[in-house]
């Protein structure tokens, strides 16, 4: 027996950037603050990446991978981020901002999320400014994982091609 959907013709949320003016606001000053660069775009990219796929959003999954596309990002680094732990693609301190982005996403079995050791890994590779500028990058796509997984907006289409103007407004 085969399951089928019926095809999503438009977000399940309205336009949220009309609904909360002030969302624009925020997402601007939260690209502003990683675009300090104390880390690298494409080490960002990456960690987005990887908490789409955390999360389940397809829609995140691909509106990163094509940043990561578009910035000039090889296939198998894009692949790879799923598979990032035994992948050969990634350097160290890339290593070490994906292993946060998973501490901060998902529940530890051992107690807290971000251990000593974990900390110490990374601050190997970035100063304070980079690691306060990894925070707010995980925080970044943080900000917008529930107006994806709620809005729910079509996988692959941009918010301008799905979300339309909120009656009214």
């Amino acid at each position: 027996m085969t399951t089928t959907t019926p095809e999503q013709t438009g977000s399940r949320l309205p336009n949220p950037g009309q609904l909360v003016p002030e969302m624009g606001e925020v997402g601007a000053a939260l690209f502003k603050a990683t675009g300090n660069s104390s880390v690298p775009r494409s080490t960002i990219a990456l960690i987005q990446l990887r908490a789409g796929q955390i999360v389940g959003s397809t829609y995140l999954v691909l509106l990163h991978s094509g940043n990561l596309r578009g910035a000039g990002e090889s296939e198998q680094r894009i692949a790879a981020v799923a598979t990032w732990q035994d992948a050969p693609f990634f350097t160290e301190a890339e290593r070490a901002a994906l292993a946060l982005t998973e501490a901060v996403l998902q529940p530890s079995p051992h107690g807290e999320r971000v251990s000593d050791e974990l900390y110490a890994l990374a601050r190997a590779h970035y100063d304070e400014k980079a690691l306060a500028t990894l925070a707010m990058a995980i925080g970044q796509v943080n900000f917008f994982i529930p107006v994806a997984l709620i809005g729910k907006p079509i996988p692959g289409r941009s918010p301008a091609e799905q979300w339309t103007p909120v009656a009214g407004q």
